[in-house]
């Protein structure tokens, strides 16, 4: 398991709130863009695909900030 120092752990933190703020941005843009009937698939798709990357992002630093606790 790695050890964080208190630094790491707020930098990762603070990463990982960012993270999550720009999904959730990217989640309203993607919806906004659905709904309109002017929206470029492809741009869709390119949000679509760096929504997917945050979201591996955020699950890797969850697990560095909150491991597993074996019982």
């Amino acid at each position: 398991m790695l050890q964080l120092d208190k630094e790491q752990e707020a930098q990762f933190g603070l990463e990982l709130a960012t993270k999550r703020q720009e999904h959730a941005d990217l989640d309203a843009a993607i919806h906004t863009l659905t709904q309109s009937q002017f929206a470029d698939r492809m741009l869709v798709q390119r949000l679509k695909k760096r929504k997917l990357a945050l979201k591996d992002r955020i699950v890797q630093l969850e697990s560095f900030l909150l491991p597993d606790i074996i019982a």
